[in-house]
């Protein structure tokens, strides 16, 4: 079967040997509708390219490189890669495995020696994997504020991670994408080789790779021939500049054009070193021994039946992604600088016109999902339905409310509860989600499981808690983090709780419970206090998303 469809794309694309740059009129017509909404002479938007075997058979611009200056979007015009920049980082951690440079299960101090303690140990290959806990180097930038540059550099990044005392989670227990792995990876490369990781990148990669036109750059001031600013619309559709903030390298940093990354991309199924692309390739595995699809910068998905080798990319305007089939020797790139490419959506939609499904006709239709009548969510017991009722937080600040409204229960006023058994319960529309009730020393607690959860989430019920002066007295005060060397004060005013720090004169906090802070701030959403054996408030963690176990130690308790 697949010889077979290796074939039927082999005679789908026959002609590229025949015509050489040339596309049959019709594909090139169906190309040019997919990106239909960017070809516009006034407005920013892409540049394509379709690799095949060594050659790139298509390669074309949408809309304006630089609307300043009129000039359009073409194969030559260097694009920001965004994180497309990481699997270059994973390619030369890869070069110096296989060179006896660095091992992967070695402790990053090893080579980073200037890095804190974390309380754990963080491997080269929890860096690679995403699996470090490493807290992200641009949400922490958020929170403590740019420098009167706005720049965030890596010089800047360092400083950040080093000061960094705790991880989000133990190393090997999830993967959570965290730009700081690979800014780290970049020092790694930097240290054991003994060059710049710019010009290491320059040597070992892009000039044997004949990729003359990449750099990884890290000054923002640095004059770069042929570059495509990036741009976003307002409300009224007018296209703003939108200003790339981050020069950090490793995670991001790559400067490039379709031309050069048409080479990157065959380098993948024709590789200079196959042991390095073998290595970087080879997909991360969780402490519970599940595997992951990253691998060393680059993802390892399935698109169509067949292997892919996939990364996408955003940051101010630019939208980027690489997409590529070894096992077809074929890649599709597209890079846009309007703000609002669909890169994703698109690169799978250009595949579709290239690509044979594998599974059309081995892979039968899944039936659809039963409906469930809402009379499954009417409630039998309202007395104990309404125990049920209330607000319930995760620790990472995720929060639910369940409601009774009109004899049923409601997630958040939008989605019914349909009772399964007992306590348990799941989505009406989506039986998959499932929501558990338990008691857990007295409090009401809730377990949420859903299939984009690894494991369950738990969820505790928060009891209002009316705070008067009084109350709230107890809070305010200043707070410092260490591992930020950043402050901010709780203050009460009118029997609120404002939380004021050096970016804005105040938010409003409001308690959850009485240790839980909850802001109108989206880096400072939720925090949750700690106590000593006595009770006093020590200070409070941010445990916002991600960003999870970030200290800030009240710095005038009695």
């Amino acid at each position: 079967m697949q010889k077979t469809l290796i074939l039927l794309l082999l005679s789908t694309l026959g002609w590229t040997i025949a015509n050489g740059q040339s596309l049959p009129d019709s594909t090139s017509r169906k190309i040019d509708a997919l990106f239909k909404k960017w070809d516009d002479p006034n407005k920013p938007g892409c540049v394509v390219g379709i690799i095949r075997n060594d050659s790139l058979i298509y390669s074309k611009g949408y809309g304006l490189a630089n609307v300043e200056q009129h000039i359009p979007n073409a194969p030559k015009s260097i694009y920001y890669m965004c994180s497309v920049s990481k699997q270059f980082t994973g390619y030369a951690i890869a070069l110096l495995v296989q060179q006896g440079k660095v091992k992967l299960d070695a402790n990053i101090h090893t080579y980073l020696p200037w890095m804190g303690n974390l309380g754990s140990t963080v491997t080269v290959r929890n860096l690679l994997n995403h699996t470090s806990g490493i807290r992200d180097d641009i949400n922490l930038s958020e929170i403590t504020g740019l420098p009167i540059t706005g720049m965030l550099t890596q010089d800047l990044a360092v400083q950040l991670l080093k000061k960094q005392r705790s991880l989000n989670f133990a190393p090997g227990e999830k993967f959570s994408y965290s730009n700081s792995n690979y800014v780290l990876l970049a020092e790694i490369v930097k240290m054991v080789s003994g060059q710049p990781f710019r010009a290491f990148a320059d040597e070992q990669i892009f000039k044997p790779l004949g990729m003359v036109s990449s750099h990884f750059v890290d000054d923002p001031d640095e004059v770069i021939a042929d570059r495509a600013p990036s741009y976003t619309p307002n409300d009224k559709r007018v296209f703003k500049n939108s200003l790339q903030n981050v020069y950090t390298m490793g995670d991001g940093g790559l400067f490039t054009n379709i031309i050069d990354m048409a080479r990157w991309v065959m380098n993948y199924y024709s590789p200079t070193n196959q042991k390095v692309i073998s290595q970087m390739t080879e997909q991360g595995i969780l402490n519970s021994g599940k595997s992951i699809k990253y691998a060393f910068g680059i993802s390892i998905e399935e698109s169509r039946g067949w292997k892919q080798y996939m990364h996408n990319g955003g940051l101010a305007g630019y939208r980027t992604i690489i997409a590529v089939y070894p096992e077809l020797k074929t890649g599709f790139l597209i890079f846009c600088n309007s703000g609002e490419g669909d890169a994703i959506g698109k690169v799978n939609q250009l595949a579709a016109l290239f690509i044979p499904n594998k599974k059309t006709a081995v892979t039968p239709a899944l039936p659809a999902p039963v409906k469930r009548d809402s009379s499954l969510a009417l409630v039998k017991n309202e007395t104990v339905a309404k125990q049920l009722t209330g607000s319930y937080y995760a620790d990472n600040g995720y929060h639910i409310n369940i409601s009774l409204i009109r004899g049923k229960l409601w997630v958040n006023e939008q989605m019914m509860l349909a009772r399964d058994s007992g306590n348990n319960y799941s989505l009406l529309n989506n039986a998959a989600v499932k929501y558990t009730f338990s008691k857990v020393k007295g409090a009401l607690n809730l377990s949420l499981m859903s299939p984009v959860l690894d494991k369950p989430m738990l969820l505790e019920k928060i009891q209002p808690v009316a705070a008067g002066n009084k109350e709230l007295a107890a809070y305010a005060g200043s707070y410092n983090s260490p591992e930020l060397d950043y402050s901010f004060r709780l203050v009460v005013k009118n029997g609120l709780l404002y939380l004021i720090n050096r970016h804005f004169a105040e938010i409003k906090a409001e308690l959850q419970g009485k240790d839980r802070l909850v802001t109108e701030d989206d880096g400072l959403k939720h925090f949750k206090a700690f106590r000593n054996e006595k009770g006093t408030l020590l200070g409070f963690e941010l445990n916002n998303g991600e960003m999870m176990h970030l200290r800030f130690y009240k710095t005038d308790r009695p």
